[in-house]
């Protein structure tokens, strides 16, 4: 037995002996020592930097979330930063998708101011009456003046607003994306809380009713301002609807939605009832009516459909109601049932355009140019939409004295007098207010 032992110990060694490498030689001893002395001190401090990242990131949170615990325990809520409330405004649906109308994938983030409450209130003085400068169905708008000297415009929704937050986040999508001389200007807007508030450019010489209508301050419109108003409107319009990034029917425009600012340029403002159409839409039917009596287009107001030709008829009844110094709803020529429309139709087809012209402008005016805003504002009321010009033809006729126009057709009556009503009836309704949720059967006679 031991010597078997033995033997296969012989064997054991014998392979060991054989897999056994021989001794490195003085210089391989250093160069691997070095070799190796090199990647443990990569790796040191490889380790050493991710230990003090990772710790740092932990202390981070640890203090993050102490803090958000101690006020959680004391009873109050984070506050939410400008930033962080735009952003969620920007969520609940103020983002308009270019995919939506342009076909791009992109999506346009609005970057517009946010104002807080309390900087608005201090601007206009606790929303004080004495800087009130006008009111609708919406609310009120005021007069403020923010830190920095700058007068501004404070369009304030009332709690009890016909113009509710779809109609507020709409403005805000639309008039935040189009820059144009003759559309009015966005400055931030505000909601904290139930207050929506828009902040726009201050405009000195206010609206446009507020000076035409007035028989003491109307005057102030000479023919050369009355014409110039006409003509930049007629290109604010234009440009909503072929010019903009999105095609835009504003489908409320009236004298109490032009702004004027201290050079009398013309300023369309109030989009919250606007509407984009796509590339190739020509035009739209809805079963909620907006806009105001006595601007409405035929189609619109008794049928629901709307189009560009819809804002070329509000245009047109614009065009005469500055040109007379009277306004379409509420007019009622001596011996006749006609409105404003009438009663131009039947002057201009007598020969008597001229004697339509508001009296406080004088004697300082052109003819042709008188005659001219005339024809084209019976070209834009007529009754069949088809018939209206657009747009580019418009600011075409209205600036060249050579360009060739047709002659006008009957205007749409729909919205003239009705036979049961009664002078001091009608002169105690109220038309500056936009109309919402209106239906085809409040225009019958009762």
């Amino acid at each position: 037995m031991a010597l078997n032992d033995l033997k296969v110990n012989c064997i054991w060694l014998a392979e060991i002996t054989a897999t056994m490498k021989p001794f490195p030689t003085v210089e391989e001893s250093n160069s691997r020592k070095a070799s190796d002395g090199g990647s443990a001190g990569a790796i040191i401090i490889g380790i050493a930097v991710g230990i003090g990242i990772l710790i740092l990131a932990l202390s981070g949170f640890s203090i993050w979330k102490r803090k958000r615990l101690l006020s959680v325990c004391n009873g109050n809520t984070p506050q939410k930063g400008p930033q962080d409330r735009s952003q969620d405004f920007l969520l609940n649906g103020v983002v308009i998708s270019k995919k939506d109308y342009t076909g791009e994938r992109s999506t346009d983030e609005l970057e517009l101011p946010l104002f807080d409450f309390s900087t608005i209130a201090t601007a206009t003085n606790n929303f004080a009456d004495e800087n009130k400068l006008g009111e609708g169905g919406f609310g009120r708008v005021h007069k403020g003046r923010l830190v920095e000297g700058q007068e501004v415009a404070v369009k304030r929704l009332s709690k009890n607003s016909v113009q509710g937050t779809e109609e507020f986040k709409n403005e805000v999508r639309l008039i935040a994306r189009v820059q144009h001389r003759n559309l009015v200007r966005l400055l931030g807007c505000c909601f904290e809380k139930d207050e929506k508030i828009l902040i726009y450019e201050f405009m000195e010489n206010r609206s446009l009713d507020f000076v035409l209508f007035n028989k003491a301050k109307s005057s102030s419109l000479n023919w050369q301002r009355r014409f110039n108003i006409i003509c930049g409107i007629a290109r604010g319009l234009l440009y909503l609807h072929q010019d903009s990034r999105f095609r835009i029917i504003h489908r409320d425009l009236k004298a109490s939605n032009i702004l004027l600012d201290h050079e009398w340029t013309p300023k369309i403002s109030d989009f919250g009832m606007a509407r984009i159409f796509g590339g190739d839409q020509i035009q739209a039917n809805t079963v909620r009516v907006v806009g105001t009596y006595g601007y409405m287009s035929p189609e619109y107001a008794m049928d629901g459909l709307f189009s560009a030709k819809s804002d070329v008829f509000s245009f047109g009844v614009l065009v005469l109601e500055i040109v007379c110094g009277e306004k379409n709803r509420g007019f009622y020529h001596s011996f006749s049932e006609l409105n404003l429309l009438g009663h131009v139709w039947r002057q201009w087809k007598d020969g008597k355009g001229l004697e339509v012209l508001d009296a406080s402008v004088g004697n300082s005016y052109s003819p042709c140019e008188v005659l001219r805003c005339i024809q084209v504002g019976l070209l834009c009321v007529q009754e069949k939409a088809e018939d209206r010009p657009t747009m580019s033809s418009v600011v075409l006729m209205l600036s060249s004295e050579t360009a060739t126009m047709p002659q006008p057709r009957t205007p749409g009556y729909c919205l003239g007098r009705s036979p049961f009503q009664t002078d001091s009836s009608s002169s105690k309704q109220d038309e500056s207010f936009s109309v919402n949720h209106v239906t085809v059967t409040v225009l019958d006679a009762r």
